[in-house]
């Protein structure tokens, strides 16, 4: 059995309540509900959440709702906190999950098939863990304590075409697929054998200012993501 949990606290900072936001016309969370109940291969669809309002929108939208306690609530807590409680809640209801997908609300431009692809990984090909990732041609600089800038993973002597750069993936934060084994040993969402799903770079945008939103939704109304015809 596969759920997924989406985690959705009610404190966040640069946008209040960033979780239900207004994107096209639809709560924000609505987007990856809606996308997690449509793939196949996931068998729940679960939201963690310690907000009254969120957990109404999440209801409606057809979503289990875990009413997460304030201990895991706060600013420093970790979403793996959030998942291994989600777990707990689960088992006492007899759900037992062998996969656990952390699907987060704050990059919404995925497709059923991102979600699908990830959980294969684990499934089919026998990774214990997986995520998606944006393939990334940036030329990367880092300052050292001084302030000198220095080259990461580039020559500027031999300055070569971005392609042609080793390849590298930029975590997109959409997916994520655990064995429900590995996350409750190690309390990571990622460990052993690592796989990776593609997206494109315009499907990666992750909102975490107001800034973000208005590109998400720019690229909302001109990207194919699945969103189960909450824009029709």
């Amino acid at each position: 059995m596969n759920v997924s949990v989406i985690p959705a606290r009610g404190g966040s900072k640069a946008i209040p309540k960033k979780n239900i936001v207004d994107l096209l016309g639809n709560p924000l969370i609505e987007y990856t509900i809606e996308q997690s109940k449509s793939c196949e291969r996931i068998d729940n669809t679960y939201v963690s959440t310690d907000d009254d309002e969120i957990a109404e929108v999440s209801r409606e939208a057809g979503a289990t709702v875990i009413n997460r306690p304030e201990n895991i609530a706060g600013d420093f807590a970790s979403t793996e906190d959030a998942l291994l409680h989600a777990l707990e809640v689960m088992r006492a209801d007899g759900v037992h999950p062998t996969t656990v997908v952390l699907l987060q609300c704050t990059s919404p431009l995925r497709r059923e098939s991102d979600i699908a692809a990830t959980v294969e990984l684990v499934e089919k090909d026998r990774f214990d863990s997986a995520l998606t990732c944006c393939e990334d041609h940036k030329f990367y600089w880092e300052l050292s304590d001084q302030g000198v800038a220095k080259p990461i993973n580039y020559d500027p002597k031999n300055r070569s075409m971005r392609q042609n750069l080793s390849k590298r993936y930029q975590e997109n934060g959409s997916v994520y697929a655990v064995q429900t084994e590995l996350l409750e040993e190690e309390e990571c969402r990622l460990g052993g054998d690592i796989g990776i799903h593609e997206m494109p770079e315009t499907h990666s945008f992750e909102i975490d200012t107001y800034e973000d939103l208005e590109i998400v939704e720019q690229l909302g109304r001109s990207v194919d993501f699945h969103h189960c015809g909450l824009l029709d």
